[in-house]
């Protein structure tokens, strides 16, 4: 199946859910021809890498920034990045405030939670979150629009269903008085459980682009 033919699949499949095109790794050519057939979302994991397609392709793509973020990095992508999915700790919300001051805009972010029973994702705990929700207003130029979970990487639908369902919840407490537009979760292997779930926005990358060739 060819890139636009998969976007054309997944675009159809997936309906209001938001389709993010995880493009790590791979040429300006194969996003250009997701961008042909259509994609406009596309997520890459490292800022530079993200920062240098951005120089070459279309300036209305939306580029999501779903790696753990060194925040040394963030000055990289400050002008122009559409939404963060993983602030995970407070010193992110810290850089992104003062980087998006300096561009005179606010970056939208989401609060990424750790629903895995993996340490080695990252992500708060719900104590952490409900600090960091209490000093919002310390963060004028910083948009928190949701959350983000990366569920653990297991074949049992059901341990994945369950840690979804309870980001889902706490996306639910927080999102009238908060007023939350967004969850991302669901990846390749798990998007139609996230989906079932409530997801709004799934990232999906090695079925649309084909194994990644990190030694690039």
């Amino acid at each position: 199946m060819s890139i636009a033919e998969s976007i054309e699949k997944y675009r159809a499949e997936l309906g209001d859910v938001q389709l993010v095109a995880v493009s790590k790794t791979k040429p300006v050519e194969d996003l250009q021809a997701a961008y042909d057939a259509g994609q406009r979302h596309f997520g890459e994991n490292k800022i530079q890498e993200m920062a240098a397609k951005h120089e070459e392709l279309p300036k209305d793509i939306c580029w999501h920034m779903i790696g753990h973020i060194q925040t040394n990095k963030i000055k990289y992508m400050a002008s122009f990045v559409h939404l963060v999915h993983g602030v995970d700790r407070k010193k992110v919300l810290v850089e992104l405030n003062k980087q998006a001051a300096k561009h005179g805009r606010t970056i939208s972010c989401l609060l990424q939670m750790h629903i895995a029973k993996e340490d080695t994702k990252f992500g708060l705990d719900e104590g952490e979150l409900r600090e960091v929700l209490t000093e919002l207003d310390q963060y004028p130029n910083v948009r928190v629009e949701g959350l983000m979970g990366m569920a653990t990487n297991t074949s049992d639908v059901e341990v994945i269903g369950a840690e979804f369902a309870h980001l889902k919840s706490l996306f639910d407490e927080f999102q009238e008085s908060l007023e939350w537009t967004t969850l991302s979760m669901g990846m390749s292997g798990d998007y139609k459980t996230a989906v079932a779930h409530g997801s709004t926005h799934v990232r999906i990358g090695s079925a649309i682009f084909g194994a990644r060739n990190y030694s690039a």
